[in-house]
């Protein structure tokens, strides 16, 4: 199987390139936000299609059955698992293994990286609401401003990954985004904050997830807030995605193979992706990354150590052709090899 994304982002794209999207649709809470493939999706998608194209040309090649999957709601990380709860895996043919790539800021365009074993992160979404007592903005004596709570925890939680956790074991915990008040005149009662968690292991996710409840409740009782914040995380977060050793091990081989030195081994991304959710699911699964930035430009970047924009920035834009040949190649040289006629 060979699986490639379908969202956007809600980002607005400034990239400066002719065909930027332009486009503005609605969210899930009614909000209208401009839309744009930051993470590279729409990338993705024409290799994918480039693949199947030439594996279709060239069907005496190769043997067996391919299923192409196009796969929605990566972005949220729900659509791995809604699209296997919906039968993927039953209605139709079960793959002895799946595959899929995704665009890098990290290396030059066309280079292809793997990474045998954990590879990326598991991913929490966490939304604490505190409340406060509103008024007055001139008056802040007969409020308690939820605001200033907010603000106080959006730095307190950094001490949790700083002071709490072992470095060697790694945490990112990102506020995001934080929605409060009206009006620069009127305190309001209460401000919401999203969080974007990233571990590697269960433990370390157990114990951030408790220590950012913890730290949320303290701050509130410092401020005198009427009620103790309310933390909403998942039971269960994204899985990491763990690269099959020996699938991984042998791709690589055949990519090695055919393209030489543009293929090299990476080190793990606290990113995360619910491409994990078939190997979960028990199909032995393989995340590459391909190359996406010009080699002269990614040079400049690490001579100046200003580094260029990435995924899910307004400006990130893949060096197009590059790229998408480079995935195209990689993608066919990787399902020949999975599909090749035994004697």
């Amino acid at each position: 199987m060979l699986r490639t994304e379908l969202d956007a982002l809600p980002v607005q794209e400034k990239t400066g390139l002719p065909f930027a999207s332009t486009r503005v649709l609605t969210n899930a809470a009614g909000q209208s936000v401009p839309v744009m493939h930051a993470c590279g999706h729409d990338l993705h998608m024409a290799a994918w299609v480039g693949t199947a194209r030439l594996l279709a040309e060239h069907r005496d090649q190769w043997g067996g059955t391919l299923v192409m999957l196009g796969q929605p709601a990566e972005e949220s990380l729900g659509g791995a698992r809604a699209v296997i709860e919906d039968g993927l895996l039953t209605r139709f043919p079960r793959p002895d293994a799946i595959l899929s790539m995704h665009d890098d800021d990290t290396l030059p365009s066309g280079t292809v990286g793997y990474k045998p074993g954990l590879f990326r992160a598991i991913s929490d979404a966490v939304t604490i609401t505190v409340f406060g007592r509103g008024g007055h903005a001139a008056m802040p004596q007969n409020t308690v401003d939820p605001v200033v709570l907010a603000s106080r925890i959006v730095v307190a939680l950094q001490t949790v990954v700083a002071r709490e956790n072992n470095p060697v074991d790694p945490v990112v915990v990102t506020v995001g985004s934080i929605h409060g008040g009206t009006a620069g005149n009127i305190i309001p009662d209460e401000v919401r904050l999203q969080l974007s968690v990233r571990t590697y292991s269960d433990e370390v996710r157990a114990r951030t997830l408790a220590a950012i409840r913890r730290v949320a409740r303290g701050e509130a009782l410092s401020a005198g807030a009427p009620r103790e914040p309310q933390v909403d995380a998942p039971e269960r977060g994204t899985p990491p995605v763990f690269n099959d050793p020996q699938l991984t091990q042998r791709l690589a081989g055949a990519l090695k193979r055919s393209l030489g030195d543009g293929v090299v081994e990476m080190p793990q991304k606290m990113t995360s992706e619910d491409f994990a959710e078939y190997g979960v699911a028990g199909v032995p699964a393989v995340l590459l990354h391909i190359g996406a930035v010009a080699p002269e430009r990614l040079a400049e970047a690490r001579r100046t150590g200003i580094p260029v924009p990435a995924p899910h920035s307004p400006e990130w834009a893949p060096d197009r052709e590059a790229t998408l040949r480079g995935a195209v190649r990689a993608e066919v040289t990787a399902m020949l090899e999975l599909l090749a006629r035994r004697p």
